[in-house]
């Protein structure tokens, strides 16, 4: 039997991401996220589901650009303490020793100790609710030479992200499949 809840974010897992910003000139700022995801591949765009309180979302409304930047298990406090203080009374940067790394097409930093970052131009943002959801073209994606595999892609055990659920934070496990698997398996219809 299933208990009905009504209306709930119970989407999970959610990726966790700090997203970098600056009103280019030197106000700055990093936000935790976990609502973010794909939302278009042709051009690849991030979505990015932000309060319109928050001081990130002046810096993002005002540039027109951000970084999406993903971070290890390593970086759990940092990522927590981000999510936990606004950028209107703290300089993120310099209380969590966060390194700054110039991005190569916005203005935006990035983050050094996150091993891939995306740097998107906004294009769009729409008002939900609560939330703005900013959508993101990406110009530019940076990987750590040291997570890349053997096939050119992300080694997700040396990359260590982790997702949010329900208030918790959750490392991933291993890799149960590859996307198609299932076509030799199942009777198509």
């Amino acid at each position: 039997m299933k208990i009905l809840k009504g209306p709930t974010t119970m989407l999970y897992p959610c990726p966790v991401a700090l997203v970098t910003c600056t009103d280019g000139s030197g106000k700055d700022d990093i936000v935790t996220l976990a609502w973010v995801g794909v939302a278009d591949s042709t051009p690849p765009v991030i979505a990015a589901g932000i309060r319109p309180t928050r001081y990130s979302a002046g810096l993002i409304n005002k540039s027109r650009e951000f970084v999406v930047n993903i971070p290890t298990v390593a970086l759990l406090e940092k990522v927590d303490y981000c999510g936990s203080v606004s950028g209107f009374y703290v300089k993120k940067f310099e209380t969590t020793g966060l390194t700054r790394e110039h991005a190569s097409k916005v203005k935006a930093p990035m983050i050094k100790e996150c091993p891939v970052n995306l740097e998107c131009k906004l294009k769009r943002t729409i008002l939900l609710g609560s939330h703005r959801l900013y959508l993101g073209e990406v110009l530019e994606t940076h990987i750590e030479e040291g997570i890349i595999d053997s096939k050119g892609g992300i080694d997700f055990e040396k990359a260590q992200p982790f997702v949010y659920n329900a208030r918790e934070y959750w490392s991933m496990g291993k890799n149960i499949g590859l996307h198609g698997f299932s076509k030799g398996t199942l009777r198509q219809s």
